[in-house]
């Protein structure tokens, strides 16, 4: 695996390198040409100059042998063009069989008194040059040089750009060759350390290496292994309490049973009592009747409890999150349940909350935590109590609280208390008409508002039991 991994990071290098030197050679060539036009333009105009100033040209223009003499003593190709256009002299040919120059671009602008640059074929040697020409009295003086010259001279630089930057890249080049070993090596490692997590091999080991890049991919690996080794372990642990929670099924199953065979055989006996000719006995009769009644208006508390608990269990309750302002969800959970109080002449005292916050909840579904609330805390105070409700602004949320003045809980029994079918006193809770599920239906709620519940409870004096509420969308609300 290192070895690939360097071989890759060799081949790579080698391309970028090779992509460095051939922009490197293009951008040479370029400069390195214009410069060199630009150089050779100002050696012909500064040679034409003197020539043209020193008056050699008018001793020697009958002279082809002296011309030719001091064109190659000045390195260019000499012509001489008087105003008709017609070659009187040139270094390089026959001035009598050339054509015409009055239609060279250089020609015309130094017939007309200005020096001039160009660049064209030569008609007469069938080659590229470089033109300057300039006034000469009422003629023409041209300097040339080949195009070829000047490629020649930039082949020449680039050969030695090219040498200078080999020999600049090698050393660069074994320098990241030696990286490169150093970052397979330790890439390679890497890759062998997932490749072990994942076959489940999370006694593997991983060295730390570094602060760059690749030590802290190293150490987030590492803390990934340890993460995943954590996970497989609470699965098995979860696995191992599927015992437990098929033991929790049974025992709901179980609770269910219990709590409607009860009011069913209530129902049941009477309902055959009835029948045997109790319906004649005008004393028992319409008491019988009630305690069927009763009998079934449990039932169906039981089973709207039940489907209540199923639906948010389940997520089927659709939650509508809004906006609402807490005291008149308050007033209106306080008012529906005075009638209830007002039977055991308890007082619900309302603590008024000056700034009326707002909270983000289903009101509807707060208003059913508060009557659940509420009906427990009348249930378990003795006649002539009192239960309280207050409000607590907190930074992120708005804690409610009931408190009641009755018989308090066992410190034991708080751990359990929000669990269904739970009950501290099972057979008081018989009595008063309670299903077992008011307090888990009140923590679900709550929950799937981003919220929480708890109770504080001294037994002998009573009990509290407050949940908050966010002001925001909570990211666990649904």
């Amino acid at each position: 695996m290192t070895s690939k991994i360097f071989l890759k990071l060799i081949g790579f290098l080698l391309g970028v390198l090779l992509l460095a030197l051939i922009a490197v050679d293009q951008l040479a060539s370029r400069v390195t040409n214009s410069s060199y036009v630009d150089f050779l333009r100002g050696d012909l105009a500064e040679k034409g100059r003197m020539l043209a100033s020193t008056g050699q040209i008018d001793t020697i223009l009958s002279d082809g042998e002296g011309l030719q003499k001091l064109a190659k003593s000045a390195g260019v190709r000499l012509t001489i063009v008087d105003q008709g256009g017609r070659v009187l002299a040139d270094s390089t040919g026959n001035a009598s069989k050339m054509e015409n120059h009055l239609n060279r671009p250089e020609i015309l602008e130094a017939l007309a008194g200005r020096e001039s640059f160009s660049i064209h074929t030569s008609q007469t040697l069938n080659t590229d040059f470089l033109y300057f020409a300039l006034p000469y009295g009422h003629r023409a003086l041209r300097l040339a040089v080949p195009l070829s010259r000047i490629q020649s001279g930039v082949d020449n630089i680039r050969r030695q750009l090219l040498y200078s930057t080999v020999a600049a890249f090698l050393p660069a080049f074994l320098l990241a060759a030696f990286l490169a070993r150093n970052v397979s090596g330790r890439l390679g490692a890497i890759i062998e350390y997932a490749d072990q997590l994942a076959k489940g091999n999370f006694s593997a080991g991983l060295a730390r290496t570094g602060k760059d890049e690749l030590g802290l991919l190293g150490s987030r690996l590492i803390e990934t292994g340890g993460k995943l080794q954590g996970m497989v372990q609470a699965l098995e642990k979860e696995h191992a309490e599927l015992g437990k929670l098929e033991r929790v099924r049974k025992d709901f199953v179980i609770n269910v049973s219990h709590e409607l065979r009860t009011p069913l055989a209530s129902i049941q006996g009477y309902a055959e009592t009835l029948l045997d000719g109790a319906l004649e006995d005008t004393q028992h009769n319409a008491r019988f009747v009630e305690i069927i009644r009763q009998n079934a208006q449990r039932l169906a508390n039981l089973t709207a409890d039940l489907l209540t608990l199923s639906r948010i269990e389940l997520g089927q309750r659709k939650l509508h999150l809004a906006s609402a302002k807490v005291q008149q969800m308050v007033e209106d959970a306080v008012d529906s349940m005075r009638p209830i109080a007002a039977k055991k002449n308890i007082t619900l005292a309302l603590d008024v909350h000056e700034s009326n916050p707002e909270v983000f909840c289903d009101s509807e579904a707060v208003v059913q935590i508060l009557t659940n609330l509420l009906d427990n805390a009348i249930k378990y105070t003795p006649v002539g109590g009192i239960v309280s409700l207050g409000l607590k602004e907190n930074p992120a949320s708005v804690e409610i609280s009931v408190r009641d003045s009755g018989i308090g809980i066992p410190q034991e029994e708080l751990p359990r208390l929000f669990e269904r079918f739970y009950r501290v006193d099972k057979v008081r809770s018989k009595e008063l008409g309670g299903t077992g599920l008011g307090l888990a239906i009140v923590k679900h709620l709550v929950k799937a508002q981003g919220g929480d519940v708890w109770v504080t409870s001294v037994d002998g004096k009573g009990s509290e039991f407050t949940f908050s509420l966010p002001f925001s969308l909570h990211p666990y609300a649904h």
